[in-house]
């Protein structure tokens, strides 16, 4: 019954893309600039801290600010799954409630919402380019692998994230905090040869290997085999929560929220 949740939800891809897309729409009803609001304080953020850093850091400004850039996109995409994951089914209540649909629609619908928010953020980044004068070349097409690895990872995580948080509400705003000292401790806007002999706090760290398979190549370089091997564990790890959690409790979310 799982199994076919997750196909005839996907299967539904008109109903939960425009669900996304209205959840962005009333979310900036009446707004002038909508979600380019989230991209304006975005880079005016890039630009504050961008400099300010390569100061701190004694770190050219054209080598830092499209790290920190790039870094810093990444990041707010995979936090976003983290943070707001906990309210995808008890948000949907009145749907669930309802209306007998997959419930993996909900999850499919606050991916899709979080993938156009980063399509519009990701207009600072060709700002940078320009205004740095960076070319990455063929080599940004490998962002691409890794920008569906870690949506993949963010969707599975949503799952079982947003089930246990049906039942057990204080896990939202517990990751919450987390989410704020994972930013801290992973290499956004600091990086991680300034660590020096203790380069491995951040190999230890999987949000690291998660942000530099899309931003190493949007810098023009290629990751690492370590970096694409710790994904390839971190997503088997996520699948098998995943799936055993929602195989598990799918019938209780109803009674949950």
């Amino acid at each position: 019954m799982a199994i076919a949740d997750i196909r005839d939800g996907f299967a539904a891809w008109r109903l939960w893309g425009r669900m996304g897309w209205n959840d962005i729409l009333q979310r900036y009803r009446r707004s002038v600039l909508g979600p380019f609001w989230l991209t304006a304080s975005m880079a005016v953020m890039v630009v504050a801290l961008g400099f300010l850093y390569a100061e701190l850091f004694n770190t050219p400004i054209r080598d830092f600010v499209p790290f920190f850039c790039t870094g810093l996109l990444v990041w707010n995409l995979l936090a976003t799954f983290l943070s707001e994951g906990g309210m995808i089914f008890t948000a949907a209540e009145s749907y669930i409630k309802q209306v007998r649909l997959p419930y993996s629609i909900y999850v499919y619908r606050s991916s899709w919402s979080k993938i156009i928010i980063f399509a519009h953020n990701f207009v600072i980044y060709f700002g940078v380019l320009v205004y740095f004068g960076i070319w990455p070349g063929a080599t940004a097409l490998l962002a691409i692998p890794g920008l569906i690895l870690l949506v993949l990872n963010g969707t599975l995580a949503t799952v079982y994230i947003g089930i246990l948080s049906a039942r057990f509400r204080d896990i939202p705003p517990l990751i919450n905090s987390v989410v704020q000292l994972i930013f801290f401790v992973t290499p956004i806007m600091w990086k991680p040869e300034l660590l020096h002999r203790r380069a491995y706090i951040a190999d230890i760290n999987p949000f690291f290997h998660l942000i530099e398979i899309a931003r190493t190549p949007l810098l023009g370089n290629v990751p690492t085999l370590k970096n694409y091997l710790a994904v390839l564990l971190i997503t088997a790890v996520n699948l098998g929560l995943a799936g055993l959690v929602f195989t598990r409790f799918r019938p209780r979310i109803a009674y949950w929220i």
